[in-house]
């Protein structure tokens, strides 16, 4: 099957994988297959809007990863200030502000009649100085506009200094952002966007996605490598193009991809 784009596989492989079920094949019977983790998450975020359950093998869930959650979590706090889970890890994303900085930043923003406002009279830790004006400047900037989907690049911009301090692997993680920008394109607001997701408070201490309940029946998602030796009555493979089937870093001539 030819689509255009990494969103339209996406749709249309639930599509099948909805239909191959409602004549019989439970999910537990069908697995989509991929060269790299990261191929598979328009189609994880597609799975997770539509409440499919899924189990990924050779890799951590697109929308279980850090800085995924990190970015999600700058976009959660902007739609809702009220919100301690998605503000306290946002706010301790900057050097010199820990948990009880954080809940100083979130008494301001309750005493202040605007929560913008609230930021800006707060008085920061002098570690967070040079750091917490920048933060302040993007949130009231998130808060006044309606934007989207540039918001979420505005995000990604200043989140990426604070991607390469955290993590040694920050240009892999940042091409793993440049697709969430992508997917998050395809949604018309920020609100229906996080709706959609319907992501669970995200943990501040780990990135670890928990074991699947064997009794349920849920899709297998898995890389190629991780799927020797198992079979299905229904399998997809994603990406079946020049570059990615096979791997383009794999070869030095195009005569031998």
């Amino acid at each position: 099957m030819t689509v255009r784009d990494e969103g339209e596989q996406a749709n249309y492989v639930c599509e099948i994988i909805l239909a191959e079920r409602e004549a019989g094949t439970v999910l537990k019977e069908q697995a989509v297959l991929f060269r790299s983790s990261h191929h598979s998450g328009p189609l994880e975020v597609e799975l997770t809007r539509r409440n499919i359950p899924f189990v990924k093998f050779g890799g951590l869930k697109f929308l279980d990863a850090a800085h995924v959650k990190d970015v999600l979590a700058v976009l959660r706090f902007a739609e809702n200030p009220k919100d301690p889970v998605a503000a306290f890890r946002v706010m301790q994303l900057l050097p010199g502000i820990g948990p009880s900085a954080a809940a100083g930043a979130m008494e301001a923003m309750e005493r202040a009649l605007d929560p913008v406002l609230g930021l800006q009279l707060f008085q920061p830790p002098s570690r967070a100085g040079e750091d917490w004006p920048g933060f302040v400047d993007l949130f009231a900037g998130l808060r006044s506009r309606s934007n989207w989907p540039a918001d979420h690049e505005h995000v990604r911009l200043w989140y990426e200094p604070h991607l390469e301090r955290i993590h040694q692997d920050a240009q892999v993680r940042r091409n793993d952002l440049l697709q969430l920008e992508q997917i998050a394109s395809g949604h018309p607001t920020r609100k229906r966007f996080l709706t959609d997701l319907t992501l669970d408070p995200p943990s501040a201490t780990s990135d670890e996605s928990g074991p699947p309940l064997l009794d349920e029946d849920y899709l297998v998602l898995s890389t190629i490598h991780s799927a020797k030796g198992q079979e299905w009555k229904n399998v997809f493979v994603l990406n079946g193009i020049d570059g990615c089937i096979s791997s383009d870093l794999g070869v030095g001539e195009r005569d031998e991809l």
